[in-house]
């Protein structure tokens, strides 16, 4: 396998795909494990170790490309802040004012689309939700913003996350999406509510 790497030209182009920028992916001799990737002139430009073999070159590229693509759709949100007063304006609007101590994005979550620790008040949403429709990152701070009043997933819990308008409207997409991804796919940012 890393013959096959040996030739390999140390700076390829990816074309940019309908939902992502071209990658410039630079195999550098001098790094032995870890990768680099940041944004720049419109394109992200990703450094590997030169012996890896191609299927973890892919998967590191892949990830990295993944989190330089998911920092900037928190960053076009407005990040940490607009995200707290935005959980504000839900939990004014459908909650009757309950209050999360914390409101931030999560780069650690693989998993989950947010949690909530009810002791502490804090609520963290998974950063691949930021560049998904505003309804959907809505739904899931009103469920996070619920967690705070009501304790699991009772019949009371749920007529109260129902309060939001978009409720069934986010837990189709999210059903979707799901299983979009079980089948491979990836996600399409659609910012038009």
């Amino acid at each position: 396998m890393m013959a096959a790497a040996a030739h390999r030209p140390a700076l390829e182009h990816r074309p940019a795909t309908t939902t992502s920028p071209p990658v410039e992916l630079h195999r550098s001799p001098r790094r032995r494990r870890s990768g680099q990737a940041c944004f720049t002139d419109g394109r992200v430009v990703v450094r590997v170790p030169a012996g890896m073999s191609e299927a973890e070159e892919v998967a590191m590229v892949d990830s990295l490309v993944g989190k330089v693509l998911r920092q900037r759709a928190v960053a076009a949100v407005g990040g940490d802040r607009a995200l707290q007063a935005r959980a504000e304006r839900l939990a004014d609007t459908y909650l009757d004012g309950i209050r999360a101590t914390s409101v931030r994005w999560s780069p650690r979550m693989q998993h989950r689309y947010g949690s909530c620790s009810p002791s502490s008040g804090d609520i963290r949403i998974s950063d691949r939700l930021a560049a998904h429709p505003s309804f959907v990152v809505d739904y899931v701070l009103v469920h996070e913003l619920a967690h705070l009043h009501v304790s699991g997933h009772s019949e009371a819990f749920h007529r109260l996350v129902a309060r939001f308008p978009g409720t069934e409207r986010a837990r189709g997409y999210l059903a979707g999406y799901e299983a979009g991804l079980v089948a491979g796919a990836r996600p399409i940012p659609d910012r038009a509510d």
